[in-house]
């Protein structure tokens, strides 16, 4: 063939391929796998007022955003907003039927949204803890399923949904009030809300607020947490159990600090702790860590990551990792995600621990 007809062959091939590219997306296919191991911000300020320590659950396809706190000083918010892509919130309703919107705990149990405990007013004088247990199909319209759960009244609980039964573990009585004699180490559930059982009355872990719990390979899984006032705990501690009875200690310390007011998921197998508060010296955190059996932690490192931040939601939903407003000095409103790819695996081996600088 002549060099001329070569030419024109390898144009056409050329032109062919970069038809196909832009008839499928283009650069943005090709770019795709890098895009899917960074944070991206969805929403810079979403339409709900920025806040900290909302209730928060994914329920009919949608991300839920429930109450929260404003500042210490007054009556904490009542609304609940709903969104299908973290960009477009909608508010369901203004005022919410529970009013101890700082610091519930917040499940989807049995086709419903379900609202208990938390705190109420601050430091104001009628501030309180609740028992109350609240659920709704809809986000606007709530019931009230009991006002005395048989735990006691608190806030900062940890939260699952594990073997049918929905299940609160620890907590603390009184928010700026109280002092170490408050915090509680007992774990309770319950299959309907009203009903609940006492599974142990003082479980290995030491009394705690602020941590969170997962339910993960068959097990409840307890992280971290401590308290705030009058005297700052934290642990980096790591638990587990089969049945919320017998515990297990996977590990006394965890590569991540110790720290209060962070948020767990489980994605792509693994389970999640993201950013959250320490304190001596006073500050946030914006790392991301994640384990397959709490022993074992590896930090994720991306380009681009959200401010540190405390008392933030997390999501897992629409196949992705979503970190929502929070505490960053000031509070926040924004919305970031993060999509890994399917056939995502750690960069380290099983030893875990911090990845290379």
């Amino acid at each position: 063939m002549a060099p001329a007809a070569w030419i024109l062959l390898a144009l056409t091939a050329a032109m062919a391929c970069l038809g196909f590219w832009a008839t499928m997306g283009g650069s943005d296919r090709m770019t795709a796998p890098e895009q899917q191991s960074d944070w991206v911000r969805v929403a810079e300020h979403a339409t709900w007022a920025p806040r900290d320590s909302c209730g928060e659950v994914v329920f009919d396809g949608r991300m839920w955003l429930l109450g929260g706190w404003f500042d210490s000083n007054s009556i904490g918010p009542r609304d609940v907003w709903s969104s299908a892509d973290g960009r477009d919130w909608s508010e369901v309703t203004a005022a919410a039927g529970w009013k101890h919107s700082d610091l519930p705990t917040t499940l989807v149990h049995n086709g419903r949204m379900w609202f208990m405990g938390g705190w109420y007013a601050g430091r104001l004088p009628e501030a309180s803890a609740s028992s109350e247990v609240w659920s709704s199909t809809d986000g606007a319209q709530w019931e009230c399923v009991t006002d005395n759960a048989g735990w006691s009244p608190r806030l900062g609980a940890a939260g699952v949904v594990f073997q049918g039964k929905m299940w609160i573990l620890g907590g603390v009585e009184r928010y700026f009030f109280g002092d170490e004699s408050d915090l509680r180490n007992d774990v309770w559930c319950s299959a309907d809300g009203k009903h609940w059982e006492l599974a142990t009355a003082n479980a290995p872990w030491a009394p705690r607020a602020y941590h969170a719990a997962a339910a993960f390979n068959g097990r409840i899984w307890v992280f971290g947490g401590g308290n705030y006032l009058p005297g700052y705990l934290a642990y980096n501690d790591v638990w587990s159990s089969a049945d919320g009875v017998h515990w297990e200690r996977a590990t006394d310390h965890a590569p991540w600090a110790p720290r209060i007011w962070f948020s767990t998921a489980v994605y792509r197998d693994r389970m999640w702790v993201l950013g959250g508060w320490s304190n001596e010296p006073s500050r946030n955190w914006n790392d991301v860590w994640h384990s397959a059996d709490g022993v074992n932690w590896e930090q994720l490192v991306t380009p681009t990551i959200w401010s540190e931040r405390h008392e933030h939601s997390a999501y897992v939903f629409d196949d992705s990792l979503w970190i929502v407003g929070g505490n960053a000095w000031p509070l926040v409103n924004d919305v970031w995600r993060l999509h890994l790819p399917t056939d995502w695996a750690p960069t380290r081996g099983p030893e875990g621990g911090v990845p290379d600088a």
